[in-house]
């Protein structure tokens, strides 16, 4: 996945050394102390806001644009499905698909970055997270997205926030954006979104009944899209399956 891959590089060898060291001062140290060698690592309520903020808006059962829909063009591969706008590139791993003529485009194009993880993928790469009853992915995102720096009293309330600072992508001026949650149909999950008057950004985290996880990442350059069309994208997405829908 290409959102930001130096960033997403520096933050992973960070939180490497981070966890590294966390058990020890977990062990001998108290919440303040672990909560300043967090801030250390990978920054504070200043220079990362998002690590100081937890979803204000819950959106429930919004009305989807069938018709805006209607007028989406199909993505299809091993993994996913997903209707997408015109005009946007999109990128699913080593996966990329361009939705627009051939010709040069200034390097601002807009994009969309796409995955894909099973049920309990979360759970399986982080097994000890069971102990604190984080049984599935959704389980698993929620506490992530919850996670705040004034919040940590322990080793696990800290790991959360070192995956928040990995989980959640540019979204630009980070004071500006709006953590939300949502239940949409037979999915539900988390949306981060900041909407400004030249480039829109959407981090869409989505899970089905199933616990399939998909994030939808969109670089929305010259701001063309809002909110409900992000609901109606979104509405569309699930798993292949296995077998490649064309």
């Amino acid at each position: 996945m290409a959102m930001n891959v130096n960033r997403r590089n520096k933050y992973i060898t960070i939180a490497v050394v981070l966890l590294i060291g966390l058990a020890f001062v977990a062990k001998f140290s108290g919440p303040s102390v672990l909560r300043l060698y967090v801030e250390s690592g990978i920054g504070n309520c200043r220079t990362i806001p998002i690590l100081c903020m937890a979803p204000t808006e819950e959106i429930t059962k919004p009305q989807v644009n069938q018709g805006y829909i209607q007028g989406l063009l199909p993505y299809r591969s091993p993994k996913m499905n997903i209707d997408i706008p015109r005009d946007f590139s999109v990128y699913e791993e080593l996966l990329k698909k361009v939705y627009y003529k051939k010709i040069k485009r200034p390097h601002r194009e807009p994009v969309i970055y796409l995955v894909h993880k099973t049920p309990n993928f979360f759970i399986d790469l982080f097994p000890n997270v069971k102990k604190q009853g984080i049984l599935d992915n959704y389980a698993f995102l929620r506490r992530v997205m919850y996670a705040q720096l004034k919040d940590i009293e322990d080793l696990t309330d800290a790991f959360f926030i070192i995956m928040k600072g990995i989980f959640i992508p540019d979204l630009g001026d980070q004071k500006n954006v709006i953590m939300a949650q949502f239940s949409l149909g037979n999915k539900r999950g988390f949306i981060n979104y900041n909407l400004g008057s030249q480039d829109n950004y959407f981090d869409c985290n989505v899970l089905d009944r199933q616990d399939n996880f998909f994030k939808v990442y969109i670089k929305d350059r010259g701001a063309t899209l809002d909110l409900d069309k992000v609901l109606a994208i979104i509405s569309t997405v699930d798993s292949a399956k296995g077998q490649y829908r064309r």
